[in-house]
């Protein structure tokens, strides 16, 4: 007993003793704190109460495209924290290749009557992908809060890292390295954030008196294998500095650029994109442009909430600002 009050208690930010009073009826807790605790209880898997099972918590669908990148289960920690916090229990949804699709989760998520849906990476924002199951949570009118950048018309509040300032950042720190065949290596076509990348480049290269041709530009999966396959196409063009759109694509270039024989930072040099876990920890460590995915996570959930006790929140998109981590994976170009 002495250990669940004390998980419950740190897992809501309350004492103990409030934890306690919950569980055990008595008056002196508001309610929003008596229900985050009831949701704490569900989240780490405590029965509640006998007196306290008829009351079920509420629902909020979390729907994450994987957890192969760390960037998706550290938006999960803090999404899935900030909503306990506030009397809702995340049902975590992730998609796995040939499994239960986005649009399935959805079907699911409104049978069981969800409170909301929370979507850290998803179909929103590819163009070329079909969104009925969007409109179908607009039409029954299901907050939603969509994180990272997304098609226009949709019409929900998003959360995104500025992915224009995040390859300003990363340009400009390779060109002050001496680097002039910069190169990228994206998303698919019609992803968004990386459309959003690909054109602040464009602009950048003009601004600095440098080129970015097509063949500096590489279209890839989310993965480091893709990563890998697509540097090993830019390498035979002869670009020297890398700005990727995720983490494990940049350590896919990484790998391909040792596999060329060539030395990471000594000849080419690789920024990544979100700063997940255990990227200080690789060899070398990489250099990355950080999101802030604390302050991300709990914006979505607070245009969440405020949905969600019934007020209007504006289908606007809240831009937050990176920031460069520069590590050991870029040097001075030696040409």
């Amino acid at each position: 007993m002495t250990r669940r009050l004390a998980e419950v208690a740190k897992k809501v930010g309350v004492s103990e003793a409030t934890v306690s009073r919950v569980l055990n009826g008595k008056p002196g807790v508001s309610e929003s704190t008596r229900q985050a605790v009831l949701s704490a209880l569900d989240v780490l898997g405590y029965e509640r109460p006998t007196q306290l099972r008829g009351e079920r918590a509420r629902l909020v669908g979390l729907v994450l495209p994987e957890l192969q990148n760390p960037i998706f289960p550290a938006f999960g920690e803090v999404i899935g924290g900030a909503l306990a916090q506030r009397g809702l229990t995340p049902v975590l949804c992730t998609q796995t290749k040939s499994g239960v699709s986005e649009a399935d989760y959805v079907e699911l998520l409104l049978q069981q009557q969800v409170s909301g849906v929370v979507f850290a990476g998803g179909l929103y924002a590819q163009s070329d992908a079909v969104h009925d199951h969007y409109e179908r949570l607009a039409d029954r009118r299901i907050p939603v809060v969509l994180i990272n950048a997304a098609i226009a018309d949709l019409g929900f509040p998003t959360v995104a890292c500025d992915d224009v300032v995040a390859v300003e950042q990363a340009w400009r720190h390779l060109a002050s390295l001496g680097h002039e065949r910069i190169g990228l290596v994206l998303g698919p076509a019609d992803h968004m954030p990386s459309l959003r990348k690909l054109d602040a480049a464009r602009k950048e290269a003009a601004a600095s008196g440098l080129s970015l041709p097509e063949e500096y530009v590489a279209r890839a999966q989310y993965s480091l294998e893709s990563g890998q396959a697509a540097a090993a196409r830019l390498l035979t063009s002869g670009v020297t500095g890398f700005i990727c759109a995720s983490d494990p694509l940049a350590l896919g270039v990484v790998r391909a650029a040792r596999r060329a024989g060539l030395d990471v930072p000594g000849d080419v040099s690789v920024v990544g994109y979100d700063d997940s876990a255990f990227m200080n920890c690789t060899a070398p460590p990489l250099t990355t442009v950080r999101q802030p995915i604390e302050a991300m996570g709990r914006a979505a959930v607070e245009l969440l909430a405020a949905q969600i006790e019934g007020s209007e929140v504006a289908a606007d998109e809240l831009l937050f600002e990176p920031e460069l981590v520069v590590r050991g994976s870029t040097g001075v170009w030696r040409g």
